[in-house]
């Protein structure tokens, strides 16, 4: 098993702590509340639980996944990214593309996709990247460190992310850009 799952089954273990309930228990719950779509389910635990928004997300990728984190063998990486950029969100592939492709020479890591995104993951995640509206991409940055680049935002404490660039075209992921996600991906690991 590698970190990313021993992190995620010690998060598991965690969950089961705090609620008082086994995991089956838990995914019995989550089938009860008649809850079927992914942020209903994980608003439910964040309300009736107690859960936090990183444990209330990985349970129910966990429930929703049958009781696994694996994702199904159906799901092929260019399957999500059509289902993310499809339609009117199409024309900003090219960004993450550029972006995939710095990234991968860093090293390795695990891809997560979601629903409308994709999560780049060592110990802990270090980037998001995807469309964020029909004409801005965004990537998201997990860093402490203060960056100084105009292009870089802050965001407020407690989100899923400190730092944010918007993004509308593939000729900005540039040098300085993928340093700055070096940085990211070396925190991160």
């Amino acid at each position: 098993m590698g970190t990313v799952e021993q992190a995620l089954e010690t998060q598991l273990s965690n969950i089961e702590t705090k609620t008082g309930k086994s995991r089956i228990a838990l995914m019995a719950d989550i089938t009860a509340s008649g809850k079927t779509k992914h942020g209903d389910i994980v608003a439910w635990l964040k309300s009736d639980y107690g859960l936090g928004h990183g444990d209330a997300n990985s349970l129910t990728h966990f429930a929703l996944r049958g009781g696994t984190f694996a994702v199904p063998e159906n799901a092929a990486a260019d399957d999500v990214l059509d289902a993310i950029y499809k339609d009117k969100k199409a024309h900003q592939r090219p960004i993450h593309e550029a972006l995939m492709a710095g990234i991968n020479g860093f090293g390795e890591f695990e891809i997560a996709p979601k629903q409308g995104y994709v999560s780049l993951r060592r110990k802990k995640q270090f980037a998001m990247l995807g469309p964020k509206t029909n004409d801005r991409f965004e990537l998201g940055l997990n860093l402490k460190d203060a960056i100084d680049d105009p292009r870089v935002k802050a965001l407020p404490p407690g989100g899923m992310c400190q730092y944010v660039v918007p993004l509308t075209e593939a000729a900005q992921v540039d040098d300085s850009l993928m340093a700055i996600v070096k940085r990211a991906y070396d925190a991160a690991g």
